[in-house]
């Protein structure tokens, strides 16, 4: 038989491409609208979408198993989709929203957000945990949960099972401190206004910190939220840092010199975007419609990373990054307080 000619080729290669993701990609969204009417149990409702996005995901790929006619679409969307969501998530911010927080806020925000980060790679070197799975757990626990792992995941290139295991462990320590912090904050003597910003600037994930903050009132609740999203805007530094770092890391052979460098380009979106918004460039009514699609996105991203986690491949990590986890849970949670109590 003959073959295409030539100049057909890369239009049929690119028809077979995207026929070959589709399958994964029907699946990964069945899951996480699975995932989203899940979040309506009250049982449930505490728990983002995206977590539970990837415990059906784990559940799916560990019983019944992910037949080989998936994998394409399930690799496209933790890759291709979760670098467009991460891009998006630049609608959420602005730098009024920043500046409202305060020279103070933003200090304490930064000192917490570098000393946590720094603190747990040192720790998970002394104990003994793998260093890229480490950096996840810095990542996930000083900035900002799920979102962050699977961001920095995409720079230090750890496993999939690596990154499920930080998020199943910053979700874990995240709800205790959705639980414990408004018990706490009656002992401790917080106005509404140290409540918020302690939740914000400790708790992991964005759902658990807005549904711990509002238990202190729409105060705590406002500043809680404003000094979470502060947070957020060090994903991009934080993850071109990682970039750079193991560009330097995997060029230190001379077969790997010619590479090109791992240069997250999308965090370079998600800056764009933040400061379009800063300028009122878009409507309300457009940046809310895309900040839903973009949760969904960001569903859809999660449900592949748990269809592609095995739990075998999770014991074998050991229960050290549990220890990691907590410990920097501990570290975040007092550091935060103290320099709260110290400012204000």
């Amino acid at each position: 038989m003959e073959s295409p000619p030539q100049n057909l080729k890369p239009e049929i290669t690119k028809y077979l491409s995207f026929n070959t993701i589709i399958p994964g990609l029907l699946l990964t969204a069945g899951v996480a609208i699975i995932a989203e009417y899940l979040k309506k149990i009250p049982s449930l409702s505490l728990f983002s979408s995206l977590i539970i996005a990837i415990i059906v995901g784990i559940i799916l790929k560990n019983t019944v198993g992910v037949a080989q006619i998936f994998k394409p679409g399930i690799t496209f969307s933790l890759k291709r989709i979760l670098r467009l969501s991460i891009i998006l998530l630049g609608l959420r911010l602005s730098l009024p929203q920043i500046i409202a927080v305060g020279p103070a806020g933003l200090l304490i925000v930064f000192v917490t957000l570098t000393s946590t980060f720094i603190f747990t790679c040192w720790f998970g070197k002394q104990i003994g945990v793998n260093q890229k799975l480490t950096k996840l757990i810095a990542a996930g626990t000083s900035i900002c949960g799920a979102s962050a792992i699977v961001a920095t995941n995409g720079v230090v290139e750890s496993k999939d099972e690596d990154a499920a295991y930080a998020v199943a462990i910053v979700t874990i320590f995240g709800t205790l401190s959705m639980l414990l912090y408004p018990f706490l904050s009656t002992f401790l003597q917080v106005n509404s206004q140290e409540f918020g910003i302690w939740c914000g600037v400790s708790i992991h994930e964005t759902a658990q910190v807005i549904a711990a903050a509002f238990q202190g009132g729409e105060v705590s609740g406002e500043f809680g939220t404003i000094a979470k999203l502060s947070r957020v805007i060090f994903l991009a530094p934080v993850v071109l840092t990682l970039g750079f770092v193991s560009s330097d890391s995997n060029n230190s052979s001379k077969e790997t010199k010619s590479k090109k460098l791992p240069i997250p380009w999308f965090v370079f979106g998600f800056i764009a975007l933040m400061l379009l918004n800063s300028g009122n460039v878009f409507p309300e009514g457009l940046k809310k419609s895309v900040t839903q699609i973009n949760h969904f996105l960001l569903t859809i991203s999660m449900a592949g990373m748990g269809l592609k986690t095995s739990i075998r491949d999770i014991k074998q990590s050991g229960i050290k990054p549990l220890y990691l986890g907590a410990v920097s849970w501990v570290f975040i949670s007092v550091l935060s307080f103290s320099l709260i109590k110290v400012f204000y």
